[in-house]
């Protein structure tokens, strides 16, 4: 009989030529460490069941961070000094897989689960990455309001978070002029794709062509869709804390101040 794969080895070379993008040691070893500082918090707080094999390097990081792999080989490198936001980072992907992966940019992590974020805050600093990373306990609509947050950043994204539509109302007031918003998302239909588009109208954004993943292993399929301002955010959105989820911008919405 042959022997069970060792859930703690790192992944051979092939996940890494499947993502079309390698880590280099140092990263490599941090991505090892971060499995290893899951595993000891995922013991006291729950935060995620996907912590050994697989289920860490496929589900955890190669989904993190196969929407980035055109910034991660852009000719010429990444910029220095990108700045962004992980909105309900809850055990701390993508947030913390894109501190290793992008070791010149600054990421705020937001969730609204204490505990949890006391977790991603003791995980960073094993790992030395508290330095560029800022963490946030409040819900996001709040975010969206603060002056030290709105039209800050050069990207945003959500992973799992919520519906499309609800999703684009956390993000967009979070960009720079010229930012970047990402929705990973699983399954994805013609229906998503119509109350998506119908958001970002009021939203003042647009949405990039679509993008489909299958992940190794037989992992699922995954989407994903940037989202880019096309003038300023009204000031009505995000709204109130709960309004979003409770009552999505639907098609057919009036853009305020229109």
């Amino acid at each position: 009989m042959a022997a069970s794969p060792d859930p703690s080895a790192p992944p051979d070379a092939g996940l890494w030529q499947a993502l079309g993008w390698t880590p280099n040691d140092d990263q490599l070893a941090a991505l090892g460490a971060l499995q290893e500082q899951l595993r000891l918090w995922n013991g006291r707080v729950n935060l995620t069941r996907l912590v050994e094999g697989d289920d860490f390097w496929i589900a955890q990081v190669f989904d993190s961070l196969w929407p980035w792999v055109p910034l991660l080989t852009a000719p010429g490198g990444v910029p220095d000094g990108l700045e962004l936001i992980d909105v309900g980072t809850g055990g701390g992907f993508p947030g913390l897989a894109l501190a290793i992966a992008l070791p010149t940019a600054r990421i705020t992590l937001v969730d609204s689960v204490g505990r949890k974020l006391e977790a991603v805050r003791a995980m960073a600093r094993s790992l030395g990455l508290e330095g560029r990373l800022r963490l946030r306990c409040e819900r996001v609509e709040r975010t969206g309001r603060s002056s030290d947050c709105r039209g800050r950043f050069d990207r945003a994204m959500a992973r799992a978070v919520a519906s499309a539509p609800v999703v684009a109302e956390y993000l967009v007031p979070l960009l720079k002029p010229d930012g970047l918003a990402l929705l990973y998302r699983g399954q994805w239909g013609a229906d998503d794709q119509r109350d998506l588009e119908a958001a970002v109208g009021v939203l003042r954004a647009s949405v990039d062509p679509l993008q489909r993943r299958d992940l190794p292993a037989g992992r699922g399929v995954r989407h994903s869709l940037w989202l880019r301002p096309t003038g300023p955010c009204p000031a009505a959105y995000p709204r109130a804390v709960g309004v979003p989820q409770k009552t999505p911008i639907a098609p057919g919405a009036i853009t305020p101040g229109a």
